[in-house]
C-alpha cells in the first residue's frame, strides 16, 4: 500500500537512525519513516501499533496494521479519486475488503470524516487532540477538557505518555483563559505523569514536559532511575529472564 502513494520501502532489518524497538516499513515524502512498534514487554496477544518516526522518538499512528489500512482507505474514499481508490484497495488486498468497502463512508451517511474514523474505526491520537482543539475554538471548554481526560484513559493507549502530555498542555490552556480556577497543579501532576512513560512516547522533547511538571534535572534523573526498576522488576515477576530485562 505504501508504494502505491510513491513511498519507498525500508528493509524491516534497518537499524541505522532508529531506536531499536522500531521495525521500519517506508519513508513518507515528508522525510518521515513509518514503522512498527515491538514493545519490549509487550502483553500477550497485543498487536504491534504502527507509528511514525519522529525527531523525539515515536508518533502513534494506529493500534495495529489493520486500523491503519482501514483509516488510509476511508480517507482515500472521501477525496472521491476512484483511480487512487482502486489501486490502494488493490494494493490492500484481502486486508482491505475485510475492513472497509468503496461507499461506505458516504452509506454511513455520518457528514464528519472524523467522528466516522472514531466511530468506525478506532482511536487515533491526532484526531482527538484535533476534537480538543476545535472544541476551544468554538468556546467549548467542558467537551474540550472532558475529551482531554478521555484520551488519558490507560486502556485507550497504553503505554504511551502523549495523551498525558497533551493533557497537561490543555489544562494550562484552560488556565490562561480561566485563571481563577487554579488547573495548574492538575497540569503538573499530569505532565509528572506523563515522564513515567518511555521518554520516546511523549510526542515532543522531555524538557518540555519536565518544565511544566516543574522538575530539575535530579528529580527526573530519579524518576527515570525508579522506573526502570521498578519496569525490570515487574518483568521477572512475569517471568522473564534476568538476561531479558538488563
Amino acid at each position: 500500500m505504501m508504494a502505491s502513494f510513491g513511498e519507498p520501502i525500508i528493509p524491516p532489518g534497518a537499524k541505522q537512525g532508529f531506536i531499536p524497538l522500531v521495525i521500519p516499513l517506508a519513508k513518507g515524502n515528508s522525510g518521515s519513516v513509518t514503522a512498527l512498534l515491538r514493545w519490549p514487554t509487550a502483553p500477550p496477544g497485543m498487536d504491534m501499533p504502527v507509528v511514525e518516526v519522529r525527531k523525539y522518538g515515536v508518533w502513534l499512528l494506529a493500534k495495529n496494521v489493520d486500523q491503519y489500512i482501514h483509516r488510509i482507505l476511508v480517507e482515500e474514499d472521501v477525496k472521491n479519486s476512484l483511480e487512487s481508490v482502486n489501486e490502494l484497495f488493490h494494493a490492500a488486498a484481502d486486508a482491505g475488503e475485510n475492513v472497509y468497502k468503496k461507499g461506505d463512508f458516504a452509506a454511513s451517511k455520518v457528514s464528519n470524516l472524523d467522528v466516522y474514523l472514531l466511530k468506525k474505526v478506532g482511536l487515533f491520537p491526532d484526531i482527538i487532540e484535533r476534537r480538543v482543539m476545535n472544541y476551544f475554538e468554538k468556546g467549548d471548554h467542558v467537551a474540550a477538557m472532558v475529551t482531554g481526560e478521555f484520551y488519558t484513559k490507560k486502556e485507550h493507549f497504553p503505554g504511551f505518555g502523549r495523551p498525558f502530555v497533551f493533557n497537561a498542555e490543555i489544562l494550562l490552556k484552560f488556565v490562561e483563559i480561566f485563571p481563577q480556577v487554579g488547573r495548574k497543579n492538575e497540569a503538573k501532576n499530569a505532565a509528572r505523569g506523563a515522564l513515567k512513560s518511555p521518554w520516546w512516547t511523549l510526542g515532543c522533547k522531555y524538557k518540555e514536559v519536565a518544565d511544566i511538571a516543574e522538575w530539575e534535572d535530579e528529580q527526573i534523573e530519579y524518576i527515570e532511575d525508579k522506573v526502570s526498576e521498578e519496569g525490570k522488576q515487574e518483568d521477572l515477576k512475569k517471568g522473564k529472564e534476568l538476561a531479558q530485562v538488563l
